[in-house]
């Protein structure tokens, strides 16, 4: 008898101790859920609601600038139709417009001082420089890691915008101020740099048919 009122005693002090637990849990639950102080509501917007509320009001540039044929920034230089293969070579010496100062005051650089940017730095690309009409020679020729920049084309030829969408590669414009850089003056043609000089390799028709095959 006196066995099963200790049997008894150990079932409810474990009982008990269940019920402590639980006890204790509840409340350790309650107050992870508690509120502690003033709140408000959150003010800011969602970030990508806002962008699409933006977006949605961006005019329609076709609207608003006309066809981009007529834009001024769509503009590419133009350049003659290379008539031969010839290889020659361009130093792009820059000139200052305005001199440059060290952080004490002094003059580091006068104004018109001249010198080699490719002295100080690599064009580890090549330049492949066409007309709408030799693209598929630039496609053919420019590696992946290659520039390729269209000059200007003929009346309804499409710009590079267009040409990039459509090839799935990018395609840049040739602006006059690189033309002027790069001594341009005919176009297929690739640059590449060679020690502190540019190598410019201009490609005749001849070149331009006998080459063909995957893009290199």
């Amino acid at each position: 008898m006196f066995g099963k009122r200790v049997a008894w005693a150990d079932r409810r002090a474990l009982i008990l101790g269940f019920g402590i637990s639980a006890g204790v849990l509840t409340v350790a639950a309650q107050a992870a859920t508690s509120t502690i102080g003033r709140t408000w509501p959150i003010a800011e917007t969602d970030a990508l609601s806002e962008i699409e509320s933006r977006s949605a009001r961006v005019p329609d540039m076709r609207q608003a600038y006309g066809p981009r044929s007529g834009w001024s920034a769509m503009k590419a230089a133009a350049l003659g139709d290379a008539r031969e293969d010839r290889q020659r070579t361009v130093v792009p010496f820059f000139t200052l417009d305005q001199e440059i100062k060290l952080p004490d005051g002094r003059i580091g650089y006068p104004k018109g001082f001249t010198f080699n940017p490719l002295a100080f730095v690599k064009l580890r690309q090549r330049l492949v420089i066409a007309r709408p009409a030799d693209l598929a020679w630039a496609l053919r020729t420019a590696r992946s890691s290659d520039f390729i920049l269209m000059a200007a084309g003929k009346p309804g030829d499409a710009d590079a915008i267009t040409l990039s969408e459509r090839h799935g590669r990018s395609i840049f414009i040739l602006e006059e101020r690189v033309k002027e850089r790069l001594g341009l003056t005919v176009a297929p043609v690739v640059v590449t740099q060679t020690g502190q000089k540019l190598v410019l390799s201009e490609y005749g028709p001849s070149s331009r048919q006998a080459l063909k095959g995957p893009a290199r």
